[in-house]
């Protein structure tokens, strides 16, 4: 099965997902700074708020190096934020990023506490763009 952006991907049903394992997100280092003083993270995705949005932007283990390469191929530097969803109190949902994809991300509905975030690594982008093994 063919994503939007080229790449195979399967269909995982939504029963299937483990609704305990770390999902993660990826911030701008500023960004990131802030919301440690505030306590809180609000940042949907790229340049938009929670407010905007409605949701923070996640990803599973298996999509964060994509959505890294997709959307923030011309930084050379993120946080990458590792994310215990038992402690996020908000709702997650796993949905499709648009209606006729195939793949489901998690949404955070809500601001995500500090303290929900285990691990927060700086990445830095390699020349071929951004690749875990950098972490």
């Amino acid at each position: 099965m063919n994503t939007t952006d080229g790449s195979s991907a399967e269909l995982q049903p939504l029963a299937d997902l483990d609704h305990d394992a770390p999902i993660y997100h990826l911030a701008l280092p500023e960004e990131w700074t802030a919301a440690i003083t505030d306590g809180q993270y609000c940042i949907s995705t790229r340049a938009m708020s929670l407010d905007e949005v409605g949701y923070i932007h996640c990803s599973t283990k298996d999509q964060v190096e994509t959505v890294a390469n997709n959307f923030y191929g011309d930084l050379d530097l993120l946080m990458h934020l590792t994310i215990d969803p038992r402690l996020v109190p908000s709702e997650i949902r796993f949905e499709p990023p648009a209606p006729d994809s195939p793949l489901l991300f998690p949404h955070i509905y809500g601001p995500l506490p500090i303290a929900a975030v285990n691990l927060a690594r700086p990445w830095t982008r390699e020349v071929s763009g951004w690749s875990l093994r950098s972490l």
